[in-house]
């Protein structure tokens, strides 16, 4: 006596067809999880065939949905990337186990400073305001990758102009160059201690 085998007929379909849709900032949480470096907004557009105006939307959207949570959405100059809170940072450096990063001396926070409120700045701009000779400090902020050179200025001698990275904001956790404290006018103190 034989037997049938009987092999039940399986339909294919296609890969995620039986899944629902996800919406734009989903889609866009997606592809920032994967990047390994800051992201366009164009890139994204691009990507998801959108405009840059419905990433742009969806962003603000995303960024709303992780306020308060472990990760941030840090933009600037319509390059985005994920971050951690900078909440949580000496408990992500001891589960890495990554040493504290070293402090930077007062002359390098002094310039740094100088570079973040008025980026792009040159060299000879930093030192005009600190009165002493920057190089150091300056090259100190570019080996730590808080600033960087954003290009020349087409004058004599073509000056470097200096400005902010994603990783000063990160040192600094702020999601953008909006969240620095705004600059007070300082008065001199009164003359006689008063």
């Amino acid at each position: 006596m034989s037997r049938e085998v009987v092999v039940p007929h399986t339909k294919y379909t296609e890969p995620h067809s039986d899944r629902r849709q996800l919406d734009l900032p989903s889609q866009i949480e997606a592809l920032l999880f994967v990047a390994d470096e800051p992201v366009s907004v164009q890139q994204l557009a691009q990507a998801l065939e959108v405009s840059s105006d419905e990433v742009e939307s969806a962003l603000r959207d995303l960024g709303a949905r992780y306020d308060g949570r472990g990760l941030r959405l840090q933009c600037r100059d319509h390059l985005v990337q994920f971050v951690t809170a900078p909440e949580v940072a000496d408990h992500v450096r001891r589960f890495l186990g990554l040493d504290a990063q070293a402090k930077l001396s007062p002359a390098a926070l002094e310039a740094l400073a100088l570079v973040a409120y008025r980026q792009p700045v040159t060299r000879a701009q930093v030192d005009a305001v600190r009165g002493v000779n920057s190089d150091s400090v300056l090259r100190t902020l570019l080996s730590r990758g808080l600033i960087c050179a954003l290009g020349r200025l087409d004058q004599v001698g073509r000056p470097i102009v200096y400005g902010t990275t994603f990783e000063f904001l990160q040192h600094f956790g702020l999601s953008d160059l909006g969240e620095l404290p705004a600059l007070e006018e300082v008065e001199p103190p009164a003359e006689g201690g008063e």
